[in-house]
């Protein structure tokens, strides 16, 4: 059984930092790729980061370059969103979810649309306050 569990939410004032937290088992094989989405209320899920396990390759969406960083420990099969200079904007719940489609030619292009993920963790709520 696949199961993706997420952690490191919580409040934090703008210009604070947070780390969220990945942790993956059971998945089928080892070309995957983890990446964090992000919902905030009435809005759509939002592709935020990801990154490929087998190559390293990391992906973000524009409005969090420069401040966020993906990273992973394979070791522990889990994934780190490290989040600094938090916006109120930020706000959402934060999910983290496992493709295993990484190893396709499209993949880049496709990382950040919801359908190419097959498995799910249960979200966690970051909130930036101002």
């Amino acid at each position: 059984e696949v199961q993706l569990v997420e952690s490191g939410g919580g409040l934090v004032q703008a210009g604070g930092s947070l780390r969220l937290s990945c942790a993956a088992s059971g998945l089928p094989f080892d070309d995957y790729a983890i990446g964090w989405f992000r919902q905030a209320p009435g809005k759509e899920r939002e592709g935020v980061s990801c990154i490929s396990r087998r190559t390293g390759s990391t992906y973000y969406v524009d409005s969090v370059k420069g401040r966020f960083t993906i990273s992973s420990d394979n070791a522990k099969n889990t994934v780190y969103l490290q989040m600094n200079s938090l916006k109120p904007e930020d706000t959402a719940v934060y999910y983290c979810a496992a493709s295993t489609t990484a190893g396709s030619s499209v993949f880049r292009r496709l990382w950040a649309l919801p359908t190419t993920y097959g498995y799910w963790g249960q979200g966690t709520q970051v909130t930036v306050s101002s």
